[in-house]
Parts: structure tokens; C-alpha cells; sequence
């Protein structure tokens, strides 16, 4: 260390020592600056500031070395080969371009570190051709020690600079990292130099030299203007480079144009153009845009933004918003073109438009979707005088599998179904679905109604197919409701409810059939829905009112109860059959209301009597499937005070078929309770043994159409003889429904019934509590008359 400041303090000029640090101190921090902005850059734009920053620091190097070797005094006449400064210059900007390049290029946080090898023997190899291009009457003897700890020592010095330049952040990367390079080079020579004996020889001639004051002279000036234009290079980019960056970074693509012809872009633009920014430079923005006749004057001129098609070079076309400004450029008078890339708003649009006309689920049409191809189709079918069908679609035991299996499996289903219809429809026709398991289809062309009729053949064969349910118990049908325009209707409203019509009347015809509309169709559909609007009403409204028929014993011709029968006066059509408006009230599910309501009223009434008979009251299979129906009954009880075997509920054996367990369960609760519950009707619709066999019934009432032809009909006379012993021999009390005659009771009472029912021993009247038996007579005599 001593010989190294004795060297420095009794072997150099110290001004020129100082000049050397200056200029050391600023090629570094230029290095430093050109580095930093080299790892910011990317691509090409690194690579040129990569080769700066190498440029900047073997000057800087450079410099440094020969400054110092000015500086120094050797004891002889000292001059400089112009071909070795020439090479040692070389040597520096190599050698610090290559450890750039390294160090940048590697993704290894010790990168720049291991490159700091690379810059330190680079500077060494400078320092030492930088000696050999010495001129001077002697040779340069060098000590191996010091020789050795220069180099090492430099290059340690180099790589802990650009490891501190990797790993600081702010001011200190940039202060830390400059002043251990200047170490790095300061060390490196001045040790070296300490450690370097000038030899007198001579015999040694000096060819091709520089003076040194020349050199001097030469080495300041280049170095200052070097690392000024370094400085200079920073700065200004700097700033130009931040204008840049904001114009990339814009959303925004931006086109500068000078006399038709594009002279900048940013990277946002060329990218929508689909290449690169100096590709962009002189072309025409006309083939780039598709202006059409106006040109970019015409967009020039408006006022604000406007949608435009931008072609790339692939020749796809992109949809942009585009915007014309003039602006000064450069000193010239331009336009700038600014677009904004549509497409994914298009897009976006292009998906709410979708999905605002059309099913989520089967990515079919929606219902707003097929009412406005519907009437745009009824009026190009006006104009040309042709007819066209739509068709209604109901899936038949959907609800069933859906509650069965899942809605998961139900969305399957109706996916399955979407696919059968686009396959069985041609190509103009289409299909949507209105909403749950209800779709549409809208036929075009074809001669009409054959073209409907192939259609739902068509469609019934495929579902026939793919929906087999002895293969796959998931498996749907559907039926099929038809209506032509402008037959069966001339506006879009009237047109779908007849084909609405037309399906309601195929799945009452048994389902997994089409019907075409017709008139006859449209009257009884239209009062059947009348009266199924109605009935919804008919218990606030007060329309409806119990009747009660007695029970007789034949035995001694005492009342044994009543049965409350339930009637509707409507306001228009008079006294309505209950055989009409009770399978309405059942289908539309009104009868849970209805049937509630009459529970409620009969055992209100029957609470009244002095005497305590029963009341009989007829449930319908459709308040089965309420959960609560225990509950609810035993409600009605406690409000009106009835005891529970004082009520006899009357089922018919359709109430077993759906759910059979949780009906049973509910008639033994209700039984256990004290209720009493009677087989109605047996003998008709799904009568079974088996059922008398699971279930302890308390009674058996033999259906009014025997009895009717009991006394003409064998056949029908033995079904009520085999009854009533069927009765006899299980303990089982039969009463008779529909008793009219004195021979019809003659064959009973031989038969062994006991217990009737009939306008022969009393019509259904009016309350007993009133006890106004005449009124009642007078009454029914009037519903009568009213029905017939």
C-alpha cells in the first residue's frame, strides 16, 4: 500500500492524478446511467444501450489510464505508438460491450457479478496494451506480486460494482456502484503501476509516436465529449423516451400521418396493424383503414369518434374506434390518428345480444326472440299470400323426472330435447323455448297444413327414438299443439293461444300425440279455461254451498249421517255439475282450496246437530299430496269442535296410485285418531282386493252406476251382489249410492245391504241444523231444473 502512495505522490504530476480521478468519476456514473436504462429496455432498444454503456465505459477507462500514464514520471523520455493506443482503446470498449452483454442477458441474480470478472480482466488486458503502446529509449520491467493483487484486486472490486449495481435500489445503486468501479480501475492501475520499472535501453528506437502533449491534449478532449454526449444521450432520452412510454402505454393506438403517409406510430397501433412500428413507416393509412369514398378527410371532418374497420396484414379486419386530429409535428402541420380496439366490446355486445335472445340453458331462441321472428314472418308470409304453422311443445312427465331424479338431470333432458328439435326442423324453422318444459316451433314455407303434419310426424318419430323409457327411465314424451296462419288466425296473439289450443286438447287426449286447432276445439277449450278462471275465484266470491244427503238404514228407515256434496252457482251459467267443475278444480289444483273449504264448513255444520251422525266428506286424491294434510284435517277439528269419529272421509282408490306409501301412512294417523274412512266408488276405475287387504277400511259404497242398472243389467247386478258379500264377510258396512226405485231397494235388501243412498230415501237438501226440510226439497227441485 505504501509503494502504491508513494508511487502516486513522488512518481506523478497530482493535477494530472486529479484530471484522471474527474474524468474516471464521470465515465463511470455515465456507465452507471446507460446501464441502468439498458435494463429497463427491451429487444433492440437494450442492445443499443447496452453497446453506449460499453462505448462510455472503455473511454472512460481509456481515458483514465493514459491521463495517468501522463501524469507519471518515469525518469526518461516517455512517447506513445499510435497503433497500441488505437488497439487498447479497442480493448476497453470490448471488453466492457461483452461484460454488458453478459450480465444483461443472463437471469441469474450473480449474472452482473460474474460479469465483473469479464469487465476486470478487460480493464486489465487495456491497462497492459495501453503499457506496451509506450515509446521510450527502455523497457518495462513489472513485479510479479504487484502485478498479480492489481488484477485480482480490480476485478473483485468490478464484480462487487455491478453486484451492487444489481441488488441496490435508488440513489444508492447508483453512488455505491459508481464510486466501487472507480475504486476498481483507480486500484487496478495505480497498484500495477507501482509495481512497473522503466528500463533504460538505448538501442531502442521510437517509430509512428505521439507526443505526449498531443495525446494530452487529444485524451481530455475526446473523453469530456464522450461522456458530455453520454450525459447528453441519457438525458434527453430520458425525456423523449417518457413521451414515448406514455404514448405505448396508452389504450390507444396513434398514428402520426404527413401528406398521406404514416412517419410514427406507437407500439399500441402497430399491433393492431399486426407488425411491427418501422413497417408502418410511409404507407398509405387508406390501406390500413377502410374509409370507402370519403377517405380520411370525410373522418377527418366529424365532429367526434366514429366506428371503422382496421385491416391487418393478415387481411383480418378489426373494428376500431377511430378519432382525426390535426396537430403540429416536428415542426410540420400533421394529423394523428387515434383508435381504439372495438373488439372486444363487440364481442361483448355480441354476447348480451345472445344472451338476451336466447334460452342459457339450450342456446336456443327465447320467447322475445320467436314473438318477433314470428311476426316478422306472418307479415313476409302476408305479403306473398302464403300460409305458415307454429307448434306448441309440451314435454309430457317432465316434472317427474325432474322432482325424481334432479334438476341437474332435468337440464339434461331438456338439452337432449333442444338437440331432437334442431334435428327435426328444416333449415328456415325455428325453435325456442318459451320457458320450463314448453317449447315452439315456427314452420316457413311448405304447403300448409302437410308441412305441419310431416313436422310433427317427423318430430314424434325422433322422440320416439331417443326417448324410450323401457331403456332409459328419464325419458320424456311430448304432445303437440298446431295452429296455420292465416287460417286458424291472422295476429301473432291469436295465432299462438289456438296452437296453445290445439296442445291443451292433445295432452287431455291422452298425451304423445299432435292436434291440429279447430273451431269446435276453440269454444270448448275457451270455456273450460272460463270456468277454471272461475272456479279460482267461486270460494271468496261465495258461489259454492254444501248440500247434504242423508244415509238411510232399511232396517228400521233412520238416518245413519249425511253426506255433504258440494255445489256451484255461477253467476252466468247457473248451477254447474259438480261432474263438471270438480275435474276442472282437480286438474287446475283448485281443489286444495275448494276442498279445504268444504272439510271446514261440513264439520262446522255437523257440530250443530243434536243428534251426533257422522258427516261424510269426499277427498280428492290431489290433497294426498299435501304433507300437512294430517295436520290441516285435525286443524278443522279443533276449530269447530267436532269429534274425530263423528267424521267420515270418503276416498276413491285413485288416491292409492301416486305415493301410495305416504297416503297410507296419512290414512292411518287419521284413523288411529278415531276418523273414519270410506272406500267410495269401488268397483269402478282402479279397484283392487289388494287394497281392502293393506288398508282396514271402516266402509264400502257401491258406485251410482251399478245401481242404475241393477234391475235391467245381470252383469251389472252380480258386481253389487259380489260386493256387498265381499262387505259382509269382512265386517265391512256397504252403502248403496243412487237408489231411485222401490225395486232397485227390493233387490238391496235381498242382497243384503242395509244402508242406502238416494233421491228415494232423500234428496240432497239444505242444511240439517235448519231443519227446513221442505226448503230443501224446494231448493234441490230448482238446482234441477236449472243442470237440465
Amino acid at each position: 500500500m505504501f509503494s502504491v502512495i508513494a508511487c502516486i505522490r513522488d512518481d506523478h504530476d497530482w493535477r494530472l492524478v486529479l484530471v484522471a480521478a474527474v474524468v474516471c468519476l464521470a465515465g463511470c456514473v455515465a456507465t452507471m446511467l446507460l446501464l441502468l436504462r439498458a435494463q429497463r429496455s427491451e429487444g433492440n432498444q437494450r442492445d443499443l444501450w447496452v453497446a453506449a454503456s460499453g462505448v462510455a465505459c472503455g473511454i472512460g477507462v481509456w481515458a483514465t489510464h493514459f491521463i495517468a500514464m501522463l501524469a507519471y514520471d518515469g525518469g526518461m523520455t516517455v512517447s506513445y505508438g499510435a497503433s497500441g493506443t488505437a488497439l487498447s482503446i479497442a480493448v476497453a470498449v470490448a471488453a466492457a460491450w461483452v461484460a454488458f452483454t453478459v450480465g444483461l442477458g443472463a437471469r441469474s441474480h450473480y449474472a452482473l457479478a460474474s460479469s465483473g470478472v469479464i469487465l476486470g480482466v478487460g480493464i486489465a488486458a487495456m491497462h497492459f496494451t495501453g503499457m506496451q503502446a509506450l515509446e521510450m529509449p527502455g523497457h518495462i520491467v513489472y513485479d510479479t506480486r504487484f502485478t498479480a493483487f492489481a488484477i485480482v484486486a480490480g476485478t473483485l472490486l468490478a464484480s462487487v460494482a455491478l453486484h451492487a449495481f444489481h441488488v441496490l435500489r435508488n440513489v444508492r445503486r447508483l453512488v455505491v456502484s459508481t464510486l466501487l468501479l472507480v475504486v476498481a480501475i483507480c486500484v487496478l492501475h495505480f497498484t500495477s503501476m507501482s509495481g512497473a520499472t522503466l528500463v533504460p535501453a538505448p538501442d531502442i528506437p521510437a517509430t509512428d509516436v505521439i507526443h505526449p502533449a498531443w495525446l494530452a491534449g487529444g485524451v481530455i478532449a475526446a473523453s469530456t465529449m464522450l461522456i458530455i454526449l453520454a450525459f447528453g444521450a441519457v438525458f434527453v432520452d430520458r425525456h423523449l423516451t417518457d413521451l414515448r412510454g406514455l404514448a405505448n402505454a396508452s389504450l390507444e393506438g396513434m398514428a402520426i400521418v404527413h401528406e398521406g403517409r404514416i412517419i410514427d406510430a406507437n407500439e399500441r397501433f402497430a399491433r393492431l396493424a399486426g407488425c411491427k412500428v418501422p413497417e408502418l413507416v410511409a404507407r398509405d393509412p387508406a390501406d390500413i383503414f377502410a374509409f370507402g369514398k370519403e377517405g380520411l378527410e370525410g373522418h377527418h371532418r366529424g365532429d367526434g369518434p366514429g366506428e371503422i374497420d382496421l385491416v391487418d396484414v393478415a387481411g383480418q379486419s378489426v373494428p376500431v374506434e377511430f378519432t382525426c386530429r390535426t396537430i403540429e409535428y416536428r415542426g410540420r402541420e400533421c394529423e394523428v390518428i387515434f383508435v381504439r380496439d372495438l373488439s372486444a366490446r363487440k364481442e361483448a355486445e355480441r354476447t348480451i345480444e345472445h344472451l338476451a335472445h336466447h334460452d342459457a340453458l339450450t342456446d336456443l331462441p327465447n320467447r322475445g326472440f320467436f314473438d318477433l321472428r314470428l311476426g316478422q314472418a306472418m307479415a313476409a308470409a302476408a305479403a306473398k299470400g302464403e300460409h305458415l304453422a307454429i307448434l306448441c311443445l309440451d314435454l309430457d312427465r317432465f316434472k317427474a323426472v325432474n322432482d325424481i331424479f334432479g334438476h341437474g338431470e332435468g337440464d339434461r333432458i331438456l338439452k337432449k330435447v333442444a338437440d331432437i328439435l334442431r334435428e327435426a326442423v328444416g333449415e328456415g324453422d325455428t325453435v325456442a323455448r318459451l320457458g320450463g318444459d314448453e317449447f315452439a316451433i315456427l314452420q316457413v314455407g311448405g304447403e300448409q297444413p302437410e308441412a305441419a303434419r310431416h313436422l310433427t310426424d317427423r318430430i314424434l318419430t325422433f322422440f320416439a327414438a331417443e326417448m324410450d323409457t323401457n331403456r332409459d327411465p328419464t325419458a320424456v314424451g311430448v304432445s303437440i299443439g298446431a295452429a296455420i296462419y292465416p287460417i286458424d288466425g291472422d295476429t301473432a296473439d291469436r295465432l299462438r293461444n289456438n296452437a296453445d289450443t290445439a296442445l291443451y286438447r292433445a295432452k287431455q287426449s291422452g298425451k304423445g300425440i299432435a292436434c291440429f286447432f279447430d273451431t269446435e276445439m276453440d269454444e270448448a277449450v275457451r270455456t273450460r279455461r272460463q270456468i277454471e278462471n272461475d272456479l279460482r275465484h267461486a270460494v271468496l266470491r261465495r258461489q259454492l254451498f254444501l248440500e247434504y244427503q242423508p244415509i238411510v238404514d232399511l232396517r228400521g228407515d233412520r238416518v245413519l249421517g249425511y253426506e255433504a256434496l258440494l255445489r256451484w252457482i255461477h253467476p252466468e251459467r247457473g248451477l254447474i255439475s259438480p261432474d263438471v267443475f270438480i275435474p276442472i278444480a282437480e286438474q287446475s289444483g283448485s281443489i286444495i282450496q275448494i276442498g279445504e273449504w268444504v272439510l271446514e264448513q261440513a264439520c262446522r255444520e255437523a257440530a250443530k246437530w243434536n243428534e251426533p251422525l257422522p258427516v261424510s266428506v269426499n277427498i280428492s286424491p290431489v290433497q294426498f299430496l299435501l304433507p300437512n294434510l294430517f295436520d290441516q284435517i285435525f286443524g278443522i277439528l279443533r276449530r269447530t269442535g267436532l269429534e274425530p269419529r263423528r267424521l267420515e272421509l270418503e276416498i276413491t282408490e285413485a288416491a292409492l296410485l301416486h305415493n301410495r306409501e305416504d297416503v297410507l301412512a296419512t290414512l292411518g294417523r287419521l284413523r288411529i285418531h278415531g276418523v273414519h274412512i270410506v272406500m267410495d266408488d269401488f268397483g269402478t276405475g282402479h279397484s283392487s282386493l289388494s287394497n281392502l287387504q293393506t288398508f282396514p277400511f271402516d266402509k264400502l259404497k257401491i258406485d251410482c252406476s251399478f245401481t242404475a242398472l241393477i234391475d235391467k243389467d245381470p252383469s251389472a247386478h252380480a258386481i253389487v251382489r259380489a260386493i256387498i258379500a265381499l262387505g259382509n264377510s269382512l265386517n265391512l258396512p256397504v252403502v248403496t249410492e243412487g237408489v231411485e226405485t222401490e225395486r232397485q231397494r227390493q233387490i238391496l235388501v235381498e242382497e243384503g245391504c242395509l244402508q242406502v243412498q238416494g233421491f228415494l230415501t232423500g234428496r240432497p237438501g239444505v242444511a240439517p241444523s235448519t231443519g227446513q226440510e221442505e226448503q230443501a226439497r224446494e231448493w234441490s227441485t230448482e238446482a234441477l231444473r236449472a243442470d237440465g
